[in-house]
């Protein structure tokens, strides 16, 4: 075999072993759910965190009303904090913010590591609208995420996790006394 005809040989193989490195990688991607649900978390995985309590909620209105447990921003120092420097929940679900009425502040996610998404809810537990929110490290101004309209809570739960947990229009946020 010629010294061309090798590499020829060589670089076709090669190019087969990364195809075929491709093609299992997609296989075993396939082998997902078709629709992957974020499962309650089990107690004993949640850690407190320092300064904030914890609340059950459900999403009602949707399949997916299973009891959840999150942390709880009840006071202006804790809505300011929010999860600012966290680069995780402690095993918690989301964080709520009741902010006991009607409200129409902004949100920002100033020295916020945790990619977030956010919904909100009005004084009954409606679906107002919600939002991804984008890291803000190290920045003098940062985007601001406002709702659609008044509200009185605020659920951030990781990018992307809302739909996992059936929050959307026609939803609703129901608050339960402790987490299960």
């Amino acid at each position: 075999m010629t010294p061309s005809r090798r590499r020829a040989v060589v670089k076709v193989t090669g190019l087969l072993l990364i195809l075929v490195a491709v093609g299992v990688f997609f296989s075993r991607a396939a082998d997902r759910p078709a629709d992957p649900s974020l499962l309650p978390v089990a107690p004993s995985a949640r850690t407190p965190v320092d300064g904030f309590g914890q609340t059950g909620f459900r999403i009602e209105g949707t399949q997916a009303a299973a009891e959840r447990c999150a942390l709880l921003a009840e006071t202006s120092q804790q809505h300011g904090r929010g999860l600012m420097g966290r680069r995780d929940l402690a095993g918690y679900d989301g964080m709520v913010f009741d902010f006991k009425t009607e409200h129409t502040g902004q949100f920002y996610m100033l020295d916020t590591p945790l990619p977030l998404s956010i919904a909100w809810f009005d004084t009954g537990g409606r679906f107002v609208s919600a939002t991804d929110m984008e890291p803000c490290i190290g920045q003098t101004t940062c985007a601001l995420y406002a709702a659609a309209g008044p509200y009185r809570y605020a659920l951030e739960v990781p990018q992307g996790g809302l739909p996992a947990l059936g929050v959307g229009p026609g939803s609703r946020l129901a608050l339960t006394p402790a987490c299960t």
